[in-house]
C-alpha cells in the first residue's frame, strides 16, 4: 500500500513538473506583455539585437518592475495591423472549422451506416491522405487555386482546409460505435434518414464534434505554410504569419499580440476541454 501511495506521489510530482516546464513559455509571454518598452528592452535587448547565437545566459524576468499596458495600448488601438491581422485569422479559421464539422459529420455518417467495397475503398483513401503530411499537398492546392483563380483569395485557404480528412476519420470512428439497434429502431419507426443523422448521430457524437471542432481550430489558428503560399497579398495574412515579420524593435509589441493571439484559443479550450478528453479517449479505446 505505502508502495503504491509513493508511486503515486511520484507520479504526480513528475507531471507537475512537466506541466509547469509546458507551461513556462505561455508564462514568460504573458508577463513580459505587461513591461514597458524600456523594461522589455534592458531585459532582453542584447539577445534580440544580436542577430546570431546565443551565447550568454538570458536573464529570464517575470514580474515586471512597473506593471503597463503601453504594449496593449499599441496592439489594440495605435497599431490597425495587428487588429487587422487578427480578423484575418479568425475569416479563414472559423469558416474552415464549422464547414469541414459539417462535411465531416456527412461522411463520417455514410461510412459508419453503409457497408461495401466501394466504402471500403473511399475509406481507405481518406487514411492514405490523413498519412500524407499537409506540404505534400500544397503545391496541387497551389496549382488548382491558380486554375480556378482562387489563387490570393481567402477561398485558396479555406476550401482546402474544408475537406481535410482529419475530422472524417474521426468522426467515422465515433459514429460506429452506435449500436446498429438504434439505427432499426428509428426506421421502424418512419424516421427518414435525415432525421437519423440529426436526430440520433450529432447528439451522441456531440463530445466528439466539440472536441474535433477545437482541435481543427487549434491546428489552422497557428497555420503559416498555406497563408505563405496561398496569399500572395500581405493584406490577407493571418497573426500567424505577421508575428513572424515583427522587427527586433517591436519585441515587446509581440509579447502582447501573441498574448492576444493566444486568448481564442485559451478560452475555447477551457470551455470545451471536458469534450476534448471524452473524445480523445474514444479514439484511443478504438485505437
Amino acid at each position: 500500500m505505502k508502495k503504491k501511495k509513493l508511486f503515486s506521489a511520484m507520479r504526480l510530482a513528475l507531471c507537475t513538473i512537466l506541466a509547469l516546464l509546458f507551461l513556462f513559455p505561455t508564462v514568460l509571454t504573458f508577463c513580459t506583455s505587461f513591461m514597458s518598452s524600456r523594461e522589455v528592452e534592458y531585459t532582453y535587448g542584447d539577445a534580440v539585437d544580436s542577430g546570431q547565437y546565443i551565447t550568454e545566459p538570458v536573464q529570464i524576468k517575470l514580474i515586471p518592475d512597473v506593471v503597463s499596458g503601453e504594449q496593449y495600448s499599441k496592439v489594440l488601438l495605435q497599431s490597425p495591423d495587428y487588429l487587422q491581422k487578427f480578423w484575418n485569422s479568425v475569416l479563414l479559421v472559423v469558416p474552415i472549422t464549422l464547414f469541414q464539422l459539417a462535411v465531416a459529420a456527412l461522411a463520417a455518417y455514410g461510412f459508419a451506416r453503409y457497408r461495401g467495397k466501394l466504402r471500403a475503398m473511399i475509406f481507405f483513401g481518406y487514411i492514405i491522405l490523413l498519412l500524407m503530411p499537409y506540404q505534400v499537398t500544397l503545391v496541387p492546392n497551389y496549382f488548382f487555386a491558380k486554375w480556378t483563380g482562387l489563387l490570393n483569395t481567402r477561398w485558396a485557404v479555406i476550401l482546402p482546409g474544408i475537406f481535410s480528412p482529419f475530422s472524417v476519420y474521426l468522426l467515422t470512428k465515433q459514429m460506429r460505435r452506435i449500436p446498429k439497434s438504434y439505427f432499426e429502431a428509428a426506421r421502424l419507426d418512419g424516421a427518414s434518414e435525415w432525421r437519423i443523422f440529426s436526430g440520433i448521430c450529432l447528439p451522441l457524437c456531440k463530445s466528439s464534434l466539440v472536441g474535433v471542432g477545437l482541435l481543427v481550430f487549434f491546428d489552422y489558428w497557428g497555420m503559416v505554410e498555406q497563408p505563405l503560399i496561398l496569399l500572395e497579398n500581405e493584406a490577407l495574412h493571418p497573426l500567424s504569419v505577421f508575428l513572424n515579420k515583427i522587427t527586433t524593435g517591436e519585441v515587446g509589441v509581440a509579447f502582447a499580440a501573441a498574448t492576444v493571439y493566444l486568448v481564442p484559443c485559451l478560452l475555447l479550450f477551457l470551455y470545451g476541454e471536458k469534450d476534448l478528453c471524452e473524445s480523445s479517449a474514444v479514439s484511443d479505446m478504438d485505437g
